[in-house]
Parts: C-alpha cells; sequence; structure tokens
C-alpha cells in the first residue's frame, strides 16, 4: 500500500537530517525529565529542528495554498505536525519562555 504524502515527507525529512533529529531526541527526553537543568539546549537544538519542519512543511503544501485546495493544504500542514508531535511531545514548547513564580 502507497504512503500518504505527507508521511512520505516526514520520514525524507528525518532522514536527511537524521543525527539533528536523533540529538534532539535525547534533549527532548531529558527536558522531559528535568526542565529546568535541560532548558537551554532544548530551545537551542529544538529551534533548529523546527525550521527543518516548518521547511518541509512549505514544500509539501506551498502549491496546494493557493485556488481551490487551500482548505486541504491546512489540513495535510495539520496531519504532518501531528506526525511530528507523535515523536516529540514537547516541541511546541520550543521557544516558550516561561517564568517562575517567586
Amino acid at each position: 500500500m502507497a504512503q500518504t504524502k505527507y508521511r512520505e515527507y516526514y520520514q525524507k525529512m528525518v532522514a536527511e537530517n537524521r543525527q539533528l533529529f536523533d540529538e534532539f531526541l535525547k534533549i527532548h527526553d531529558d527536558y522531559k525529565l528535568d526542565k529546568a537543568a535541560n532548558e537551554a539546549n532544548f530551545h537551542q537544538v529544538g529551534q533548529k529542528v523546527v525550521d527543518k519542519i516548518r521547511d518541509f512543511d512549505r514544500r509539501l503544501c506551498s502549491a496546494m495554498g493557493r485556488g481551490v485546495f487551500s482548505t486541504y493544504s491546512q489540513k495535510l500542514s495539520e496531519k504532518f505536525w501531528e506526525l511530528a508531535r507523535k515523536d516529540f511531545d514537547q516541541i511546541d514548547m520550543v521557544g516558550v519562555k516561561i517564568k517562575q513564580k517567586i
């Protein structure tokens, strides 16, 4: 059975950037265990990962974003990001600064 296009793009993205994604997976898991100790590294490497995901998301949806397929393009983008969130459930926290209450 043929894979969907967004899954193909996701696998291609991970394969082309294997070292970056492997590094981020370790940092991501450490961040989940101790946010304060791993925050700076998580945001630094995480920003590179988010940039890669956005780049491949644009490649996937660029031609469809115009015209009658714009709604389909949005749903496709959401499915692509769901794959990323499945692997990295804290990906949405990259770049978010949390203030500590005193």
